[in-house]
């Protein structure tokens, strides 16, 4: 490993038009591509985007962020930079960085068809002195694959007549803005010449810069993504046994962490979302046995199933009136993909309440979720209005004086609250727990 450390500031460059030459092209210009090509404008650094979406361009070449992301708000409104369908614009690019996804087939197997279709679209229109950046998270072996691709449909030898690298993002959704020039780049190559061109760019941006290898570089990803998914599942599980045992997990964990120095319990929660969710899979696809990282998987998965069955023992959920917060999957975002509250909605339905209102104001209304009949979009206030039981699925900013109301209105409501918004120290509790929790505070 190699560290490179740079204080120097990026020089100043003109904004040029989607026709103009670019520094940087940003193939895929979504949660990951697009603040990362604002970014690199903000640094003085040219930048242009390429995305099938077009509803997606025609609002960021509006100067408007098609998703919640804080801080790019007055970069986006520069107009600045474009976002546009043609991929021959790659050839007036110096460097293309590829964020497109990559999702898993539904057989715990990497789905590399958009990196495929990546290559095929762009393929013809590379040329000699380009550096290709992969930053989505891949299984190991991707970059190679990408390698093997060029050499096999193009007369590019990498490493003399045109370069290659992976440099993952590591952000943290809903703080792209300090994190990508806070976090350390990792670069990966195989040969100097990819480095030292991988290393220039990233430098524009960020101040420390590690180089490695491919897989190295593919590995670090992964294990940052699993490490916390497995941490989570070990929370839910104690969660689990705390609640089995008629303990209070919230209790138990501000216990166990106090002034203790070798551990640090996390608090449980729905842990999901496309960061996490499926990591996993690209390394458990190479081994045929069961393991931590399977176990992992299907401890959070399970959770939905989780709060059902444990409310359910506590109230009678049918004929009932019932209200699940947040659908997004994390605090704050309005970020559905992988979200486990759709699940969490289809076991709240087993139990054939009279209602199920949804509400998320991050979301607009209806809520876009094609495998729920009534996606209404409820305001919080009528959501909770003559409720019976509330599902807490999300930590959005405001559930806590949401919940207050709620002890007012329906003192007997059954509240689920996994992620301890009530700040009740109990995930089941009645709403009116909520005044002696607030009395004894």
């Amino acid at each position: 490993m190699t560290i490179h450390d740079s204080t120097a500031s990026a020089p100043d460059a003109p904004p040029g038009s989607a026709e103009s030459r670019h520094e940087v092209c940003i193939v895929g210009t979504g949660r990951v591509g697009l603040p990362l090509g604002l970014t690199f404008v903000e640094t003085g650094v040219s930048a242009v985007g390429l995305d099938v979406d077009k509803e997606l361009a025609d609002l960021v070449n509006e100067g408007v962020m098609p998703f919640h992301e804080p801080g790019y708000d007055e970069i986006i409104a520069s107009r600045r930079f474009h976002v546009v369908h043609d991929p021959s614009v790659v050839t007036r690019a110096e460097t293309i960085i590829v964020t497109v996804g990559t999702p898993l087939h539904n057989h715990i197997e990497t789905d590399l068809t958009q990196v495929q279709d990546v290559l095929e679209s762009i393929g013809e229109h590379l040329r000699p002195g380009q550096l290709l950046c992969l930053r989505s998270t891949v299984a190991p072996g991707t970059t190679e694959f990408v390698e093997r691709w060029i050499r096999r449909n193009t007369d590019l030898v990498v490493g003399e007549t045109f370069f290659l690298a992976f440099c993952p993002e590591r952000i943290a959704e809903g703080k792209a803005y300090e994190e990508i020039r806070t976090l350390p780049q990792i670069v990966g190559t195989q040969d100097a010449a990819s480095e030292a061109r991988a290393v220039a760019l990233f430098r524009r941006i960020t101040r420390e810069v590690l180089t490695t290898d491919y897989v190295t570089a593919e590995l670090v990803k992964l294990f940052n993504n699993i490490l916390r998914y497995v941490h989570f599942a070990l929370a839910n599980q104690f969660a689990m046994i705390a609640d089995n045992f008629g303990a209070n997990i919230h209790e138990t964990r501000e216990l166990a962490n106090h002034g203790y120095p070798r551990s640090f319990l996390a608090a449980p929660g729905l842990t999901a979302g496309t960061c996490l969710r499926k990591d996993f899979g690209m390394l458990n696809e190479w081994s045929p046995y069961p393991d931590m990282l399977l176990s992992a998987w299907k401890m959070n998965e399970f959770m939905p199933t989780f709060l059902v069955d444990h409310l359910c023992r506590r109230t009678d959920l049918h004929d009932s009136r019932v209200a699940i917060l947040g659908f997004s999957f994390k605090a704050d975002t309005d970020d559905l993909r992988d979200s486990l509250a759709p699940k969490l909605w289809r076991y709240v339905r087993r139990q054939l309440p009279d209602e199920i209102r949804i509400s998320d104001q991050n979301l607009p209304d209806p809520i876009p979720e094609p495998s729920i009949r009534d996606a209404r979009n409820w305001p919080i206030s009528e959501a909770l209005e003559d409720v019976d039981a509330v599902f807490v699925a999300t930590n959005h900013t405001g559930y806590h004086e949401a919940l207050r109301e709620l002890a007012r209105t329906r003192p007997d409501a059954w509240v689920a609250d996994i992620w301890n918004v009530g700040r009740v120290n109990q995930m089941f509790y009645q709403a009116k727990a909520l005044d002696m929790a607030e009395a004894n505070a």
